[in-house]
């Protein structure tokens, strides 16, 4: 559950009620846990910037009231996020603020957004490298065991490999989400999107034996899906993400992430010559440009292949 103190530490008290008072704007809207924490994230990072550098930005105010926010604070705030973390990160804290302030427009006493005239950071394009067959298989071999967390983490990881499914869609599921009469799994997608998935037989398998783990632990009144080694409180997005990057490191397998199997599932189905609409229902997209960036990263192999099949200067 998010803690909006620990989000908001070290903010004034102006501060720290007009984000406790959008919180609540979100919540009503039903906005989903993980984009109101990135939101509330963004204007709590932008509060701390002001007052720990007030002097040289000449935002005292600011740092006290964020309808004193100025163009210039934000532009700075945006700057050092590009200097310190990265311009993709910058991004999303611009969009977060976006949406911030045009609450404040809107809902409270602010006349206009100090980002009206503010450019979105410019970002490259990062190619991920898929996690394939090989790469897979060794972090596999290392939930060999028969113990709950040797099953329950090679479940996890078999349905991130079997569905291309977000880390938060996997750490998000109820039990009442998993139907294994038919193979299947409910995933709550972004924008409030749900639909329905197929899992691979081998999958199913594996959930299959940690859901039988996991009816021996007798625990009751949690409907999550994944549980920790002790206790009931249910395994949270970033364990699974913990959890990965201890299998990689087990494994001899560098930056595992849940987000390269993502990626390796568009790469699969372009491979087999899927079709890019049913691409974008299975994984949750709308936006057309989305199979052009997954999978990127493996493009040339699919395109030598296609090349090979083709067999272009050797029919004559």
């Amino acid at each position: 559950m998010l803690n909006l103190e620990k989000v908001c530490h070290g903010l004034t008290p102006v501060w720290f009620g007009y984000l406790r008072d959008w919180d609540r704007s979100l919540r009503s809207g039903n906005y989903p846990e993980t984009t109101r924490y990135n939101y509330l994230l963004a204007g709590a990072q932008l509060g701390r910037f002001l007052a720990e550098d007030a002097g040289g930005l000449e935002a005292a105010e600011a740092a006290r009231d964020p309808t004193e926010v100025e163009r210039g604070h934000v532009e700075e705030f945006q700057a050092w996020m590009v200097r310190t973390r990265s311009a993709s990160t910058a991004l999303n804290k611009h969009k977060g603020l976006q949406q911030f302030f045009k609450w404040l427009v809107e809902e409270e006493d602010l006349e206009r957004s100090p980002l009206d005239r503010v450019k979105q950071p410019k970002t490259g394009q990062t190619l991920i490298p898929i996690l394939g067959d090989d790469d897979t298989a060794k972090i596999l071999t290392t939930c060999k065991g028969k113990d709950f967390l040797s099953l329950r983490d090679e479940a996890i990881i078999r349905v991130f490999y079997s569905t291309g499914a977000r880390l938060s869609e996997v750490a998000g599921l109820q039990m009442s989400e998993v139907d294994l009469n038919n193979d299947t799994l409910l995933f709550h997608g972004k924008g409030m999107k749900d639909r329905r998935v197929r899992l691979g037989s081998k999958a199913g398998r594996a959930l299959s034996r940690y859901l039988r783990q996991r009816e021996r632990r007798r625990v009751s009144g949690t409907p999550a899906l994944w549980l920790p080694a002790k206790g009931e409180v249910p395994l949270a997005a970033n364990g699974i993400k913990i959890m990965l990057r201890r299998r990689g490191e087990q494994a001899g397998v560098a930056n595992v992430h849940a987000h390269r199997w993502r990626h390796n599932f568009a790469h699969e189905w372009k491979l087999a010559g899927g079709d890019t609409g049913d691409l974008m229902l299975v994984l949750g997209w709308s936006s057309d440009d989305m199979p052009r960036r997954y999978g990127a990263s493996a493009a040339a192999e699919r395109a030598q292949l296609t090349h090979a099949r083709l067999r272009i200067g050797d029919r004559i």
